[in-house]
């Protein structure tokens, strides 16, 4: 069976907080979870890049912070 592919992801312009948890994040484990899909998620770092042009050290700290978010969202053992 073919997985079904998804692309999603968020734009680093600050901290992740509980309502991307509850609003994406959790989905996005349980649809991962679920065997059935093949999940590309993404750090939209360039995007973020044409609200801060002026502030691109900004941009990298926050990917590196989604980034450390996204990690540590992973459902645990069953």
């Amino acid at each position: 069976m073919e997985k079904k592919r998804i692309l999603t992801g968020d734009r680093p312009t600050g901290k992740l907080h509980i309502g991307h948890y509850f609003g994406s994040l959790k989905k996005r484990i349980e649809l991962q979870e679920s065997g059935e899909y093949d999940p590309y998620i993404l750090i939209a770092d360039v995007q973020a890049l044409t609200d801060n042009f002026n502030n691109p050290e900004k941009v990298r700290k926050n990917v590196r912070e989604v980034a450390i978010d996204y990690l540590s969202c992973r459902n645990r053992p069953k």
